[in-house]
């Protein structure tokens, strides 16, 4: 929607593989003590000596996952390398080390990529995880983006989906739905600018919620507050397609059920008021909205002391007997069954 016209445009071919590589990756450092080797030979060596091992990773396609119409390059680096680095600490873990491969099609010129590996180097010194390896490569359609995010913890300090128990209380950090708002706003822009190109974006009233779409932030604090409550999960999961989607995991593979409270869910007053000009019911969207990377755990109730009050926290439910099932408790105490209709890649 708004771009520069006379940018410099330098063919990728004239680097080659090897000599992109290099370019791309110069500026990456090395701050951990458990990378032995990083970028530069057939593999990275990293040395976790007692510590256990959390590796994820995930692709981003465009056209399915981002619209470079309106995100940055550079924002598009700094939120690849964020969704990655979310599912670590989703597991109690501290992210270290990082992997990048990129496929790009010849319509991106070296200062584009140039974009998206400065993003990718400024979330690298944020979350201080090394860029240890990765890939390039052709595409014949688009761009994609495959991180591979590996951390470390204690075996002790692990926390998996699976251990929720029935009496357990569902706690949220952060608030919810603002990303999936953000994508609303930016979508309607990209539509208005498609009937008039010479009408630029008004997001001033809509900052909050465009930041929260396009540069989303991962919850690295979370573990070190909850060290200091002296509190440890007993299940967690990040919330990238959706609060009800997460739940139902948490419930799954905990064979628990859940009542999810609709008056405790923690709602921005900039999503509010969006929702209400957009005519979206709130709730649908801060339990059905993906893309907000806050983190969803439950704890033990005798925790409720050390937890109740904090900022950083919502309490939005509990955990029940399997055989209850799993329903959003609504303001009028009505009780509907919770579905998981998150953001789903492979939905029609």
């Amino acid at each position: 929607m708004i771009e520069d016209k006379n940018q410099q445009r330098t063919s990728i071919a004239q680097l080659g593989e090897f000599g992109l590589i290099e370019h791309l990756t110069r500026n990456f450092d090395v701050n951990q003590e458990s990378t032995l080797k990083s970028i530069g030979d057939d593999a990275a060596v990293l040395d976790f000596k007692d510590k256990k091992v959390v590796v994820s990773t995930d692709l981003l396609i465009e056209g399915v996952h981002f619209d470079l119409s309106y995100m940055p390059l550079k924002h598009l680096g700094y939120k690849a390398v964020v969704v990655n680095v979310s599912d670590i600490c989703a597991m109690n873990a501290k992210p270290t080390q990082i992997t990048v491969s990129v496929a790009v099609s010849n319509r991106f010129p070296l200062e584009a990529l140039e974009e998206l590996f400065a993003g990718i180097t400024h979330a690298a010194k944020e979350y201080n995880v090394d860029v240890i390896g990765g890939d390039t490569t052709s595409s014949q359609k688009g761009l994609i983006i495959s991180i591979t995010a590996i951390g470390e913890a204690d075996e002790n300090e692990i926390v998996y989906r699976n251990g929720a128990k029935e009496t357990d209380l569902l706690v949220v950090t952060g608030d919810i739905g603002a990303a999936y708002m953000g994508l609303q706003v930016l979508e309607r822009e990209k539509q208005v600018f498609q009937v008039n190109p010479n009408n630029q974006p008004d997001l001033d009233p809509y900052t909050y919620l465009v930041e929260r779409q396009l540069k989303p932030e991962a919850r690295k604090d979370v573990r070190t507050l909850l060290h200091a409550l002296d509190i440890k999960p007993t299940a967690m999961i990040d919330i990238s397609d959706g609060l009800s989607s997460e739940i139902i995991h948490i419930c799954k593979q905990s064979k628990v059920g859940c009542n999810l409270y609709e008056d405790k869910l923690p709602l921005d007053p900039q999503f509010i008021s969006t929702c209400e000009e957009f005519n979206i019911d709130s709730t649908t969207v801060a339990i059905n909205g993906g893309e907000d990377y806050e983190l969803l755990f439950t704890i033990d109730i005798n925790d409720f002391d050390k937890i109740k009050g904090n900022p950083n926290f919502s309490i939005i439910g509990h955990m029940a007997q399997e055989s209850e099932g799993i329903h959003l408790v609504t303001r009028a105490n009505t009780k509907i069954a919770l579905k998981a209709r998150g953001w789903d890649s492979l939905s029609e």
